[in-house]
Protein backbone atom coordinates (compact mmCIF):
# COMPACT_ATOMS: atom_id res chain seq x y z
CA UNK A 1 0.00 0.00 0.00
CA UNK A 2 1.48 3.44 -1.05
CA UNK A 3 1.93 5.99 1.91
CA UNK A 4 -0.96 8.49 0.87
CA UNK A 5 -3.15 5.25 0.84
CA UNK A 6 -2.05 4.28 3.90
CA UNK A 7 -2.83 7.93 5.50
CA UNK A 8 -6.15 8.02 3.74
CA UNK A 9 -4.91 11.53 2.03
CA UNK A 10 -6.47 11.88 -1.58
CA UNK A 11 -3.38 12.90 -3.48
CA UNK A 12 -5.72 13.95 -6.28
CA UNK A 13 -6.53 16.99 -4.22
CA UNK A 14 -2.73 17.40 -3.29
CA UNK A 15 -1.65 17.36 -6.98
CA UNK A 16 -4.53 19.49 -8.29
CA UNK A 17 -2.98 22.09 -6.10
CA UNK A 18 0.14 22.01 -6.68
CA UNK A 19 -1.14 22.32 -10.52
CA UNK A 20 -3.15 25.28 -9.68
CA UNK A 21 0.04 27.46 -8.05
CA UNK A 22 1.01 27.56 -11.83
CA UNK A 23 -1.78 27.54 -13.88
CA UNK A 24 -3.88 30.70 -12.21
CA UNK A 25 -0.70 32.64 -12.34
CA UNK A 26 -2.28 35.43 -14.49
CA UNK A 27 1.00 36.50 -15.50
CA UNK A 28 2.67 33.19 -16.83
CA UNK A 29 1.56 32.14 -19.83
CA UNK A 30 0.28 28.26 -19.70
CA UNK A 31 2.13 27.57 -22.88
CA UNK A 32 5.69 29.16 -21.46
CA UNK A 33 8.72 27.11 -21.02
CA UNK A 34 8.48 28.04 -17.20
CA UNK A 35 4.86 27.25 -16.99
CA UNK A 36 5.76 23.36 -18.74
CA UNK A 37 8.50 22.76 -16.87
CA UNK A 38 7.40 23.39 -13.48
CA UNK A 39 4.12 20.87 -14.64
CA UNK A 40 6.47 18.66 -15.86
CA UNK A 41 8.75 18.84 -12.64
CA UNK A 42 5.78 18.88 -10.36
CA UNK A 43 3.91 16.06 -12.37
CA UNK A 44 7.39 13.36 -12.21
CA UNK A 45 6.44 11.43 -9.53
CA UNK A 46 7.82 11.50 -5.87
CA UNK A 47 5.92 10.53 -2.37
CA UNK A 48 4.91 13.71 -1.87
CA UNK A 49 6.13 13.32 1.75
CA UNK A 50 6.09 16.99 2.63
CA UNK A 51 2.43 18.00 1.90
CA UNK A 52 1.30 14.47 3.24
CA UNK A 53 3.22 15.49 6.34
CA UNK A 54 1.23 19.27 6.02
CA UNK A 55 -2.19 17.23 5.57
CA UNK A 56 -1.08 14.93 9.32
CA UNK A 57 -0.23 17.78 11.22
CA UNK A 58 -3.75 19.44 10.54
CA UNK A 59 -5.20 16.08 12.26
CA UNK A 60 -4.08 17.35 15.55
CA UNK A 61 -6.29 20.67 15.13
CA UNK A 62 -9.56 21.96 16.77
CA UNK A 63 -11.26 22.68 13.92
CA UNK A 64 -11.73 20.94 10.00
CA UNK A 65 -9.19 21.10 7.30
CA UNK A 66 -9.92 23.16 4.51
CA UNK A 67 -8.38 25.05 1.85
CA UNK A 68 -5.81 26.88 3.39
CA UNK A 69 -4.55 23.49 4.37
CA UNK A 70 -4.27 22.37 0.93
CA UNK A 71 -2.93 25.58 -0.09
CA UNK A 72 0.37 25.03 2.35
CA UNK A 73 0.35 21.23 1.31
CA UNK A 74 1.19 22.37 -1.85
CA UNK A 75 2.95 25.36 -1.32
CA UNK A 76 5.48 23.29 0.86
CA UNK A 77 5.57 20.85 -2.41
CA UNK A 78 6.83 23.95 -3.98
CA UNK A 79 9.82 25.05 -1.75
CA UNK A 80 10.76 21.05 -1.99
CA UNK A 81 11.20 20.95 -5.72
CA UNK A 82 12.60 24.12 -6.16
CA UNK A 83 15.12 23.33 -4.14
CA UNK A 84 15.90 19.86 -5.98
CA UNK A 85 16.40 22.56 -9.34
CA UNK A 86 18.78 24.24 -7.57
CA UNK A 87 20.55 21.21 -5.86
CA UNK A 88 20.74 19.62 -9.22
CA UNK A 89 22.73 22.63 -10.65
CA UNK A 90 24.89 22.86 -7.85
CA UNK A 91 26.16 19.14 -7.70
CA UNK A 92 26.13 19.03 -11.89
CA UNK A 93 23.74 16.29 -11.58
CA UNK A 94 22.42 14.54 -14.82
CA UNK A 95 19.15 12.70 -13.44
CA UNK A 96 16.53 13.06 -11.48
CA UNK A 97 14.28 10.20 -10.21
CA UNK A 98 15.96 8.62 -13.31
CA UNK A 99 15.15 11.00 -16.02
CA UNK A 100 16.98 14.35 -16.98
CA UNK A 101 17.71 17.19 -14.57
CA UNK A 102 15.54 20.49 -15.32
CA UNK A 103 18.83 21.94 -15.90
CA UNK A 104 20.03 19.74 -18.62
CA UNK A 105 16.99 20.46 -20.94
CA UNK A 106 16.24 24.15 -20.03
CA UNK A 107 19.76 25.91 -19.49
CA UNK A 108 21.52 26.34 -16.14
CA UNK A 109 20.13 29.98 -16.47
CA UNK A 110 16.36 28.80 -17.03
CA UNK A 111 16.32 26.15 -14.54
CA UNK A 112 17.91 29.00 -11.74
CA UNK A 113 14.95 31.11 -12.97
CA UNK A 114 12.17 28.45 -12.53
CA UNK A 115 13.67 27.91 -8.96
CA UNK A 116 13.49 31.03 -8.09
CA UNK A 117 9.90 32.00 -9.36
CA UNK A 118 8.47 28.94 -7.95
CA UNK A 119 10.29 30.15 -4.48
CA UNK A 120 8.78 33.68 -4.91
CA UNK A 121 5.15 31.94 -5.63
CA UNK A 122 5.38 30.22 -2.50
CA UNK A 123 5.91 33.60 -1.04
CA UNK A 124 3.40 35.75 -2.56
CA UNK A 125 0.81 32.73 -2.45
CA UNK A 126 0.83 33.04 1.25
CA UNK A 127 0.90 36.19 2.11
CA UNK A 128 -2.17 37.00 1.80
CA UNK A 129 -2.54 35.39 5.18
CA UNK A 130 -1.80 38.14 7.34
CA UNK A 131 -1.84 39.33 10.81
CA UNK A 132 -1.26 37.52 13.84
CA UNK A 133 -3.04 34.48 14.05
CA UNK A 134 -1.76 33.37 10.52
CA UNK A 135 2.04 34.32 11.44
CA UNK A 136 2.69 31.03 11.42
CA UNK A 137 2.37 30.27 7.11
CA UNK A 138 5.49 32.51 6.86
CA UNK A 139 7.29 30.08 8.55
CA UNK A 140 6.87 28.33 5.27
CA UNK A 141 7.91 30.69 3.26
CA UNK A 142 10.72 32.44 4.99
CA UNK A 143 12.27 30.68 7.82
CA UNK A 144 12.40 26.91 5.96
CA UNK A 145 12.92 28.48 2.55
CA UNK A 146 16.04 30.31 4.49
CA UNK A 147 17.03 27.74 5.64
CA UNK A 148 17.57 24.79 2.71
CA UNK A 149 19.25 27.99 1.18
CA UNK A 150 21.88 27.82 4.11
CA UNK A 151 21.94 24.26 4.29
CA UNK A 152 22.60 24.06 0.02
CA UNK A 153 25.22 26.62 0.67
CA UNK A 154 27.17 24.96 3.88
CA UNK A 155 26.91 21.93 1.70
CA UNK A 156 29.22 23.73 -1.17
CA UNK A 157 31.37 25.68 1.22
CA UNK A 158 32.32 22.06 2.77
CA UNK A 159 32.72 20.03 -0.79
CA UNK A 160 36.21 17.49 -0.25
CA UNK A 161 36.34 19.16 3.06
CA UNK A 162 37.71 15.99 5.38
CA UNK A 163 37.95 17.94 8.52
CA UNK A 164 34.17 18.57 8.75
CA UNK A 165 33.07 18.20 11.66
CA UNK A 166 29.79 15.70 13.04
CA UNK A 167 27.97 18.60 14.27
CA UNK A 168 28.76 20.89 11.46
CA UNK A 169 27.23 17.77 9.42
CA UNK A 170 24.08 17.35 11.23
CA UNK A 171 23.64 21.61 11.06
CA UNK A 172 23.92 21.03 6.93
CA UNK A 173 21.46 17.93 7.40
CA UNK A 174 18.76 19.68 9.18
CA UNK A 175 18.80 23.23 7.51
CA UNK A 176 18.77 21.05 3.97
CA UNK A 177 16.36 18.42 4.63
CA UNK A 178 14.83 17.87 8.45
CA UNK A 179 13.67 21.92 9.19
CA UNK A 180 11.18 21.69 6.25
CA UNK A 181 9.70 18.69 7.22
CA UNK A 182 9.27 19.84 11.17
CA UNK A 183 7.76 23.21 9.28
CA UNK A 184 4.96 21.30 7.56
CA UNK A 185 3.63 19.07 10.28
CA UNK A 186 3.90 22.30 12.69
CA UNK A 187 2.20 24.66 10.50
CA UNK A 188 -0.20 21.51 9.10
CA UNK A 189 -1.55 21.55 12.91
CA UNK A 190 -1.53 25.15 13.76
CA UNK A 191 -3.74 25.49 10.15
CA UNK A 192 -6.58 23.69 11.89
CA UNK A 193 -6.24 25.36 15.31
CA UNK A 194 -3.94 22.60 17.23
CA UNK A 195 -2.00 23.96 20.62
CA UNK A 196 1.24 25.44 20.38
CA UNK A 197 2.51 22.45 22.44
CA UNK A 198 1.05 19.97 19.92
CA UNK A 199 2.42 22.13 17.58
CA UNK A 200 5.98 22.24 18.80
CA UNK A 201 5.50 18.32 19.54
CA UNK A 202 4.86 17.69 15.92
CA UNK A 203 8.14 19.99 14.94
CA UNK A 204 9.73 17.81 16.97
CA UNK A 205 8.71 14.26 15.40
CA UNK A 206 9.12 16.01 12.11
CA UNK A 207 12.78 16.88 13.09
CA UNK A 208 13.44 13.67 14.26
CA UNK A 209 11.94 11.99 10.94
CA UNK A 210 14.33 14.67 8.76
CA UNK A 211 17.21 13.70 10.00
CA UNK A 212 16.72 9.95 9.75
CA UNK A 213 15.45 10.54 6.68
CA UNK A 214 18.69 12.34 5.36
CA UNK A 215 21.20 10.26 7.21
CA UNK A 216 19.06 6.71 5.09
CA UNK A 217 19.95 8.88 2.06
CA UNK A 218 23.83 8.98 3.22
CA UNK A 219 23.63 4.99 3.52
CA UNK A 220 21.32 4.59 0.13
CA UNK A 221 24.32 6.68 -1.67
CA UNK A 222 26.72 3.82 -0.68
CA UNK A 223 24.35 0.51 -0.83
CA UNK A 224 21.80 0.95 -3.61
CA UNK A 225 22.00 0.47 -7.62
CA UNK A 226 22.02 3.86 -9.85
CA UNK A 227 18.45 2.18 -11.30
CA UNK A 228 17.03 2.49 -8.04
CA UNK A 229 18.47 5.84 -7.15
CA UNK A 230 17.49 7.42 -9.99
CA UNK A 231 21.07 8.97 -10.24
CA UNK A 232 24.68 6.92 -10.33
CA UNK A 233 25.64 5.33 -7.09
CA UNK A 234 28.06 7.15 -4.97
CA UNK A 235 27.48 10.82 -6.39
CA UNK A 236 27.55 12.23 -2.83
CA UNK A 237 31.33 11.02 -2.60
CA UNK A 238 32.08 12.24 -6.14
CA UNK A 239 30.68 15.35 -6.12
CA UNK A 240 32.75 16.05 -2.64
CA UNK A 241 29.91 15.70 0.15
CA UNK A 242 31.39 14.41 3.02
CA UNK A 243 28.22 12.58 4.77
CA UNK A 244 27.67 10.56 7.73
CA UNK A 245 29.55 7.39 6.44
CA UNK A 246 32.75 9.05 5.17
CA UNK A 247 33.03 10.99 8.41
CA UNK A 248 32.94 7.72 10.50
CA UNK A 249 35.39 6.26 7.78
CA UNK A 250 37.98 8.66 8.28
CA UNK A 251 37.78 7.47 12.19
CA UNK A 252 39.85 4.51 10.63
CA UNK A 253 43.64 5.43 10.33
CA UNK A 254 44.20 3.02 7.40
CA UNK A 255 41.06 4.40 5.45
CA UNK A 256 41.37 8.09 6.36
CA UNK A 257 44.59 9.10 3.98
CA UNK A 258 42.87 7.17 1.11
CA UNK A 259 39.65 8.78 1.09
CA UNK A 260 41.14 12.19 1.68
CA UNK A 261 43.01 11.38 -1.58
CA UNK A 262 39.55 12.03 -3.51
CA UNK A 263 39.33 15.16 -5.30
CA UNK A 264 37.54 16.85 -8.00
CA UNK A 265 39.82 15.65 -10.21
CA UNK A 266 39.48 12.06 -8.70
CA UNK A 267 38.87 9.09 -11.42
CA UNK A 268 35.59 7.12 -11.23
CA UNK A 269 37.82 4.21 -10.45
CA UNK A 270 39.70 5.84 -7.27
CA UNK A 271 35.97 6.81 -6.53
CA UNK A 272 34.81 3.30 -6.72
CA UNK A 273 37.46 1.75 -5.21
CA UNK A 274 36.86 3.99 -1.88
CA UNK A 275 33.33 3.30 -1.94
CA UNK A 276 33.81 0.07 -1.32
CA UNK A 277 36.26 0.79 1.24
CA UNK A 278 33.53 2.35 2.96
CA UNK A 279 30.78 -0.13 2.61
CA UNK A 280 33.48 -2.92 4.32
CA UNK A 281 34.00 -0.98 6.93
CA UNK A 282 31.71 -0.24 10.00
CA UNK A 283 30.98 3.12 8.83
CA UNK A 284 27.71 2.35 7.59
CA UNK A 285 26.45 0.42 10.66
CA UNK A 286 27.98 2.98 13.07
CA UNK A 287 25.61 5.46 10.73
CA UNK A 288 22.56 3.28 10.84
CA UNK A 289 23.00 3.28 14.47
CA UNK A 290 22.33 7.42 14.46
CA UNK A 291 19.21 6.95 12.01
CA UNK A 292 17.99 4.45 14.08
CA UNK A 293 18.20 6.87 17.36
CA UNK A 294 16.49 9.68 15.21
CA UNK A 295 13.43 7.21 14.83
CA UNK A 296 13.55 6.42 18.62
CA UNK A 297 13.39 10.35 19.54
CA UNK A 298 10.37 10.31 17.23
CA UNK A 299 9.01 7.61 18.64
CA UNK A 300 8.88 8.85 21.51
CA UNK A 301 6.84 11.51 20.42
CA UNK A 302 4.21 9.55 19.01
CA UNK A 303 3.39 8.27 22.84
CA UNK A 304 3.06 11.75 23.94
CA UNK A 305 0.36 12.04 21.42
CA UNK A 306 -1.26 9.62 21.86
CA UNK A 307 -4.56 11.04 22.97
CA UNK A 308 -4.96 11.69 19.97
CA UNK A 309 -6.92 9.44 17.37
CA UNK A 310 -4.26 10.60 14.35
CA UNK A 311 -1.22 9.55 16.41
CA UNK A 312 -1.79 6.27 14.73
CA UNK A 313 -1.02 8.91 11.10
CA UNK A 314 2.25 9.73 12.92
CA UNK A 315 3.01 5.66 13.61
CA UNK A 316 2.29 5.14 9.99
CA UNK A 317 4.97 7.74 9.30
CA UNK A 318 7.41 6.36 11.45
CA UNK A 319 7.28 2.72 10.30
CA UNK A 320 7.67 4.15 6.63
CA UNK A 321 10.58 6.28 7.37
CA UNK A 322 11.73 3.35 9.05
CA UNK A 323 11.39 0.83 6.26
CA UNK A 324 13.36 2.28 3.43
CA UNK A 325 15.33 0.13 1.36
CA UNK A 326 18.26 -0.20 2.97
Amino acid sequence: MKLHEALHIDLNEINREIKNLVTRDKDVPKKSLLAQSILELTGSGGKRLRPLMVIVGSRFGRTPAGRRTLQLSAAAEFIHAASLIHDDIIDDAELRRGEPALHTKTGILSAVHIGNYMSARVIELLSKYSGDKNSYVHDLSSVATAQLCLGEYQQMEHAFDYNLTLEQYLEKSRNKTALLMATCLRVGALSTESTEEVADLLYNFGESLGMSFQIQDDILDFTQSADVLGKPAGSDLRHGQVTLPVLFALQDPELAPVIRRIGPSSSSEEVAHVLELVKNSDALARTEAVSQDYLSKAAAIVQQLSSFPAHADLEILLQYFAGRDR
